[in-house]
């Protein structure tokens, strides 16, 4: 303090020269500047300001209920009756929906879903969870000890990273991701200063995983970083793509033989829409390899409310388990955990109907049945209608999208466009992207912000709007390509 008691004139504590630099390298494509542009151009049209467009359709992320989903009523039913117990005496509600109210709300403190929880989640949940991992891997065990409940399954994908994350220089944690990626991955490596090692996936063939890239990948990485980590997307975000049994045992046997860490992320595993493709999950797979695999191999496997039928994204409902975990690290994770108390009880309590949905001979199993398959229907239809209708249009090309919620058609783009971009400093596609928001309405991701090869170019299109607005959305898609194919040759 000065002599006249004046405090001395001092800079911010905080600017961005001293901030944390690993923040700075964070980027998240499906919420970057597109969609930030796409949110002022909402504001714009309630103004009254004139465009070529009524609306914005937001094709940029998987938020079913957003794009006009119905919530699955069992769901909402139970959820209800947790968050206002004095509804467990109205006759409208069914008895399964109560009784399963009454089993979440017993298992909480002062049988109140606004009570902290144990941090790995509430018990009878972790119960669940595992019966139902059993039930789906055709009866192998699954231990409620090694599931903990999460805040969505990208907290549980970030936790886990932070446990294998260490070393520096050539020692640092290196961690396989696929190109193209769920920006998650690579947002969250640059916050936890991990290095990012790339594999592309085939676009020639369909998206599929090739384990002579994984090996190149690996090879390379070796150079400079400790590969400890490979992560897997399956079915595929955003390439939609759904790996076979055969390229799972692949995976397996390539990441056993190398000792690296296995991360499954499998929140799309109900969504399945391809004839002759199938979910096969990880855990099931190790384990029908037999103990030379399933009694080392280190998994952890990753599950949500957000995708599938459900939906649910608001919830951030998710569960984690881990296979083979060293005892002390599986401590130390426990006590990480705990630093965030618990996951949203909420969204527990989704996770545990998900996982413990209506049985045959309940009341709401009809309901349930009919609701579920009519999402799952239609998914599939918008999937095959998404694909058809690109592939009509010159210079877009779409493989089939075996699985997800997404398209990630490749877009040839004229010389003159690209080098407009560049003049720019915008991506090609970004470049793209930005131009169809602002003539049509319509919010895309641009290719480059999931990562591609070198010279091409995609976005990544939610196959989730109703299928009368996809119709819409896909039709207006061409006709603006045409005319941005044109203007720029």
């Amino acid at each position: 303090m000065s002599e006249n008691g004046a405090l001395p004139l001092r800079g911010k504590v905080l600017t961005v020269d001293t901030m944390n630099p690993n923040v700075k390298k964070v980027d998240y494509a499906v919420r970057g500047p597109i969609v930030q542009r796409a949110v002022q151009i909402e504001k714009e049209l309630k103004e009254g300001v004139k465009k070529p467009f009524e609306e914005v359709i937001k094709a940029n992320i998987g938020d079913a209920h957003a794009m006009g989903q119905r919530p699955i009523t069992f769901f909402r039913q139970v959820m209800a009756l947790c968050t206002y117990p004095q509804l467990l005496d109205d006759n409208k509600f069914p008895e399964d929906a109560k009784n399963r109210a009454r089993r979440i709300l017993q298992s909480c403190g002062g049988n109140s879903i606004g009570a902290y929880t144990s941090s790995q989640g509430i018990d009878c949940v972790r119960h669940d969870v595992a019966n139902y991992i059993q039930r789906r891997d055709g009866g192998i065990p699954s231990d409620p000890d090694n599931i903990y409940l999460t805040t969505g399954a990208s907290d549980g994908i970030v936790t886990i990273l932070k446990l294998l994350t260490a070393g520096e220089g050539r020692t640092r944690t290196g961690v396989m991701i696929s190109i193209p990626q769920y920006p998650l991955y690579s947002a969250s490596l640059a916050e936890l200063g991990a290095v990012q090692i790339n594999y592309y996936l085939n676009e020639e063939k369909c998206w599929s995983l090739d384990i002579s890239e994984l090996q190149r990948s690996l090879q390379a990485a070796r150079e400079h970083c400790n590969p400890r980590v490979l992560c897997i997307i399956n079915p595929g975000n955003p390439t939609g793509q759904v790996q076979s049994r055969q390229c799972i045992e692949d995976v397996i046997r390539f990441a056993a033989k190398e000792n690296l860490f296995l991360m499954a992320d499998e929140v799309y595993q109900d969504n399945v829409y391809a004839e002759g493709c199938e979910f096969h999950s990880f855990k099931k797979v190790l384990f029908e390899m037999g103990p030379e695999y399933s009694s080392k191999l280190e998994l952890a496997s990753f599950h949500s409310t957000s995708k599938c039928y459900m939906g649910e994204c608001g919830f951030r409902g998710g569960y984690l388990e881990v296979i083979n975990m060293d005892p002390e690290v599986k401590a130390q994770l426990t006590k990480l955990v705990s630093v965030r108390l618990c996951p949203p009880v909420p969204g527990q309590a989704l996770m545990d109907l998900v996982v413990n949905s209506p049985q045959p001979g309940e009341p709401s199993y009809q309901t349930f049945i009919k609701e579920r398959t009519a999402v799952l229907s239609a998914l599939a239809e918008k999937a095959k209608l998404t694909e058809e209708i690109l592939n009509t249009v010159p210079g877009i090309s779409c493989n089939p999208v075996q699985g997800a919620m997404y398209s990630f058609p490749r877009i040839t783009l004229p010389e003159r466009a690209i080098n407009e971009a560049k003049a720019k400093g915008q991506a090609p596609d970004m470049f793209y992207c930005m131009k169809l928001l602002e003539e049509t309405g319509i919010c895309l991701v641009p290719g480059s912000g999931f990562g591609q090869r070198e010279g091409t170019y995609h976005f990544r299109m939610t196959i989730l709007p109703p299928t009368d607005k996809l119709k819409i959305m896909l039709n207006k898609l061409k006709e603006f390509h045409q005319k941005f194919t044109q203007q720029y040759s």
